[in-house]
This record gives C-alpha cells, sequence and structure tokens, in this order.
C-alpha cells in the first residue's frame, strides 16, 4: 500500500509506503515542509507502523528543500512517544548532506536518538543495510 500527501497546492509532500520484503515503513519527503506538513506526514506514517506492525523506519530526505527544524520539537515531545507505543525500534534517516535538512536531521537525532535507536545517513545503501541488520537482530531469540 502506498499513500501520497499533498500540501495546500497540491503537491505531493511525502509518499509513504509498507516495503513488505524488508518490513519496514519508507517515507519520501519531497520539497518545503511546513508544520503542519509534517505533522501531517508524521501522523500518516504512525499509521502505517501500527496497521502494519513493524519495528523499522527508512525516512528519507534527499528530496526536502530546507530545514524543518520548527517541528523537532513536536516530534520528540508528541510523535515519538507514540511511535514507541507502536512498536517503532530503529529509525533509519537518509539526508543529502549539502542541504539545510541534515541539520534538522541532526537536530532530532539528538531529541530522541536515545529513546530508539536512530543513525542518520548520507547514503541510501549504508541506511538500509543498517534497517535490514537491526531488523534480522530483532528477530533473534535472546
Amino acid at each position: 500500500m502506498k499513500k501520497e500527501l499533498s500540501n495546500a497546492i497540491g503537491r505531493v509532500f511525502i509518499t509513504i509506503e509498507y516495503d513488505a520484503l524488508h518490513k519496514w515503513v519508507y517515507n519520501n519527503w519531497v520539497g518545503y515542509q511546513t508544520y503542519d506538513n509534517v505533522v501531517a506526514g508524521a501522523n500518516a506514517c504512525l499509521d502505517f507502523i501500527k496497521d502494519y506492525k513493524t519495528t523499522c523506519l527508512l525516512n528519507d530526505n534527499r528530496e526536502v528543500i530546507g530545514p524543518w527544524d520548527h517541528a523537532t520539537d513536536w516530534i520528540a515531545n508528541n510523535w515519538t512517544p507514540r511511535a514507541l507505543q507502536a512498536g517503532l525500534k530503529y529509525f533509519a534517516h537518509i539526508v543529502d548532506s549539502q542541504t539545510l535538512a541534515e541539520m534538522s536531521a541532526e537536530q532530532m537525532h539528538q531529541k530522541v536518538g536515545t529513546v530508539f535507536e536512530m543513525k542518520v545517513f548520507a547514503n541510501a545503501e549504508e541506511a538500509k543495510k543498517w534497517l535490514k541488520h537491526c531488523h534480522e537482530l530483532s528477530l533473534s531469540p535472546n
């Protein structure tokens, strides 16, 4: 299943889909992210995490324009506790190191990186490899 959310002028700002092969939710954020867009997109992502009972999220910000640090407090204080309750354990965050979105991702990581395992990547393949490894670990008996 795939879901697209559009902003007030009809442009898609996030595409969310469940990757059944890898058992994770994939978010692809696009363009400038307003506070309202971040809230709507993160809440829609949370629905996918709950519906598919996944512990893994692959969050892609490579197509984001500008910072979104105006929403990191909301993410830390509102979304993160609900994501934990829904079962999220591993959060791979892909950013383009040449954009201001990287700064926002690092700010988010500082606020929530100790709550669940979150790692920021500049390379999508490295992010996927890490998330696959985390998923495999979560399936291993302790």
